[in-house]
């Protein structure tokens, strides 16, 4: 499995790892052992790539390679320590099998959640002064989960790199991610794209209806500015 380079192209990874599940049985063993390897053997920390050969042994591999499978990752691939402040096993079992509308109304009860309105006033939304509120290391596992789970296509820091990418200017960022059409933000749910055919940065959602102050404090939160997403 020399070939499978954690710092590939993405679109190449796809590529090969596909090719691989296609041929069967000893293909598909000699990719899980190559997860198994990294992941569980070494200890390496878990990325994108991980995620990829996860993603298609979980949906495209024989049963007998799936049993083995989810005897090895039995909660998923991500470590969930004891240190974070909430449980994040469910968000983490929604994102494995690509259910992402729900992993988005979790996400947003975790959030809301870590800033204690569920303690203070009840409200079911944030605004930016909750951000500052937010600890990084949850910060951190949520993103990470989101993209583990989507070929780094979804998560915040996703969407940041995205919005940077655009001189930070919103219209062109809104329309880059698919949140609007025609200068329309789109209608929650019907309208936003549940699979992960959607465009990079369409999800986790954040209402844009009540302007760009929160999701603003969000992408300029302390834990960007750390090395692995400098």
């Amino acid at each position: 499995m020399a070939f499978l380079d954690t710092s590939a192209d993405k679109l190449q990874q796809l590529k090969r790892i596909e090719h691989i599940i296609k041929s069967g049985k000893v293909g598909q063993e000699a990719l899980l052992n190559f997860l198994v390897n990294r992941c569980i053997i070494q200890q390496q920390n878990v990325k994108v790539l991980d995620g990829l050969i996860f993603e298609f042994l979980y949906f495209n591999s024989i049963d007998e390679i799936k049993k083995r499978l989810n005897s090895y990752f039995s909660v998923g691939l991500i470590d969930l320590t004891s240190s974070l402040k909430f449980n994040y096993q469910p968000l983490q079992d929604l994102l494995i099998r690509h259910d992402f509308q729900q992993a988005d109304k979790l996400t947003q009860f975790y959030l809301c959640s870590l800033a204690n309105l569920d303690k203070k006033d009840k409200r079911n939304w944030l605004y930016f002064t909750d951000i500052c509120t937010l600890p990084s290391e949850d910060l951190y596992i949520l993103d990470k989960l989101w993209r583990i789970y989507s070929r780094d296509k979804f998560g915040f820091s996703i969407q940041r790199k995205i919005w940077l990418s655009n001189n930070c200017n919103w219209e062109k960022f809104w329309l880059h991610i698919g949140w609007n059409k025609s200068g329309v933000p789109l209608r929650y749910p019907s309208e936003f794209i549940w699979s992960i055919n959607a465009p990079d940065g369409h999800l986790p959602l954040f209402n844009q209806l009540r302007g760009v102050q929160v999701i603003a404090a969000l992408f300029n939160h302390s834990i960007w500015f750390d090395d692995e997403f400098v």
